[in-house]
């Protein structure tokens, strides 16, 4: 280290010596700066615990590092480098006092580094010691004149500190440097509003102006200023001939309509908004903040909502770039409870943004509660594809197939369903899914797959109920693993002792278990409990009654059975024509047949 730091230095001396003879002054003084003040043993012992130290940090051995750097101290007390890193650990063990001074010392031993001081106004900044940061700051400008980062700093506290006169002479020096921006401009004529220096305010929008001439954006600053200030007549002109040279340029449009409001000039106001409104120029943004404005502004008068609606109707007259604004109308109208209304602006939204979640599913919701199938086979059936990881689309989707008997498609959606679950799914969500695909897959006689679905269902859901009851019912129906079932079912009837299905359902599986006595109890419950409308249920009665040796009561359950509507009442398909012609059997031959 120390021959590699003696021949740089030989490498400036030579550089030096070499230029014109009336440099050897200056050859002489950077001789004088780089001399070493350590000798070479000293600077032999310092870089080497220097480095150490260096290494030491980069392993994470801090209380090693802090060691090798205080002993690098000892030898050199005068390091810069040391002493920032030395500050760095006071300042990590929250001994800021310390760290403050050593700090000091690294700035005052290099004057010239930009990032000690830099590190130290920021710790005066931290502890809101403005005056210190500030005095730390102005020296930097005057040290590193070509640096943005003091005088923007600078600009910051003197705004805090509402020292006006420095903020307005640092944002002259940023603008030497930098050129003239609209931020700057506009802190300056912050800064002269604060002085009360009126003519100096406006003088600099204007200046701002005169740099970029033909900048509409600058000539709309001037007029908004003036209007901040009540200076009406000043700022009508300025918006009157940037429009008188550019009709359709859109701040002044909307500068010239918050003129028309604060001056109360309402028919101008309005005839300024609708072309505003039309004018494909301004930005969507800019209209979504006018039409909030517009309905907060109702909300809180005369709630007419006719007026929001026709000022959405013009905007939808033209062409829209994006949904947004027909996403505002639709949340609208339906706020105000106008759900017809808002249906072919939901629809408009989703032939502008097909991937709109939130606008098909509140068309899905129309759909489900005036339990139109089509229209929900319609809305959900394009969800799938923009939408494929919603699995509500999928679901109603599915269901709507399945209540037309249309079992192929129910199954395909349901299908392409579960293939979406993952890790992140809700685990309900999942398990009724695997749920009613086990039905599915049941209802086309795949027993199969039904149970490899059903035991998925339980998977993500050991108590889900509906799961519960159907796997065990067709387990019972097949005559299979009736422990299994009986276990199932009695899980559906302590979960609601009054649910006819689940008290049918474990009835039947002590039947087949052949526990008559205990079946005739919860089949009269079942019956109880709303049973006695149900097809299936009233036939089961009669089984287990002829069972118990009462084939009286028994045919006269089954006639009652066959009295009632074969179709059940949930949109489930009605019983196959073999259930029946069985029913009908037992009535005719008075006995039960399997």
């Amino acid at each position: 280290m120390r021959y590699i730091y003696l021949l740089l230095l030989f490498i400036t001396l030579f550089t030096s010596c070499g230029t014109l003879k009336n440099k050897k002054s200056h050859a002489r003084d950077a001789a004088v700066e780089l001399k070493d003040p350590l000798t070479y043993e000293q600077r032999r012992k310092f870089d080497y615990y220097f480095l150490e130290a260096v290494r030491m940090k980069q392993k994470g051995d801090y209380d090693a590092a802090f060691q090798l750097y205080t002993h690098c101290l000892d030898i050199y007390p005068q390091s810069a480098a040391v002493l920032y890193e030395i500050s760095q650990f006071y300042m990590f063990l929250g001994q800021e006092a310390k760290g403050e001074e050593a700090l000091k010392q690294a700035v005052r031993s290099d004057d010239t580094n930009f990032w000690y001081k830099q590190t130290l106004a920021s710790y005066y900044q931290s502890k809101q010691d403005w005056v210190k940061a500030i005095s730390v700051y102005e020296d930097m400008a005057q040290i590193f004149p070509s640096r943005l980062e003091p005088l923007l700093s600078l600009a910051d506290l003197y705004s805090r500190t509402k020292s006006y006169d420095s903020l307005v002479t640092t944002l002259n020096r940023i603008e030497e440097l930098d050129g003239k921006s609209e931020q700057i401009s506009m802190e300056k004529f912050r800064a002269y509003l604060q002085l009360e220096n009126m003519d100096k305010a406006f003088s600099e929008i204007q200046a701002l102006v005169d740099e970029y001439p033909y900048d509409m954006r600058y000539r709309t600053v001037l007029g908004d200023v003036y209007m901040s200030n009540n200076r009406y007549d000043e700022a009508l002109k300025v918006y009157q001939d940037i429009l008188k040279e550019e009709p359709d340029y859109a701040p002044a449009m909307v500068s010239l309509a918050t003129y028309y409001q604060k001056t109360g000039q309402d028919s101008l106001y309005n005839v300024q908004l609708d072309s505003i409104l039309v004018n494909e120029n301004v930005d969507t943004k800019l209209k979504l903040e006018f039409m909030r404005q517009q309905i907060l502004k109702s909300e809180q008068t005369d709630k007419d909502s006719t007026k929001i609606i026709s000022l959405f109707e013009t905007i939808l007259t033209k062409k829209q770039p994006n949904a947004d604004v027909p996403m505002l109308y639709a949340q609208y109208l339906i706020t105000k409870k106008m759900q017809k209304e808002s249906v072919p602006v939901l629809n408009k939204v989703l032939e502008l943004d097909p991937e709109n979640k939130p606008a098909r599913l509140q068309l899905l919701s129309y759909a489900i509660n005036e339990n139109n199938l089509d229209e929900v086979i319609r809305v959900a059936t394009p969800a799938i594809v923009y939408n494929p990881d919603a699995m509500e689309f999928y679901y109603y989707l599915g269901l709507a197939h399945y209540q037309k008997d249309q079992t192929d498609k129910a199954l395909e959606v349901f299908k392409k369903g579960v293939q979406q679950i993952n890790e992140k799914s809700d685990k309900g969500i999942a398990s009724d899914f695997y749920s009613i695909l086990g039905d599915l897959y049941h209802s086309r006689e795949m027993k199969a797959e039904a149970y490899a679905a059903y035991d998925s269902s339980l998977v993500y859901n050991p108590k889900n109920i509906n799961t519960l009851n159907n796997y065990a019912y067709y387990l019972s129906v097949e005559r299979v693993n009736l422990d299994k079932a009986e276990e199932m079912s009695f899980i559906t009837v302590k979960a609601e002792p009054e649910n006819s299905t689940y008290l049918d359902t474990y009835a039947w599986i002590l039947f087949e278990k052949g526990r008559y006595t205990e079946a005739r109890i919860y089949i009269e419950q079942a019956m109880e409990n709303g049973g006695d409308t149900s097809q299936v249920i009233v036939e089961h009665c009669g089984d287990i009654y002829f069972k118990l040796g009462d084939k009286g009561k028994a045919v006269e359950y089954w006639k009652k059975a066959l009295s009632l509507d074969s179709a059940p009442d949930d949109g489930t398909p009605p019983r196959p024509e073999k259930e029946i012609k069985r029913l009908k059997q037992k009535i005719a031959l008075r006995k039960y047949i399997e």
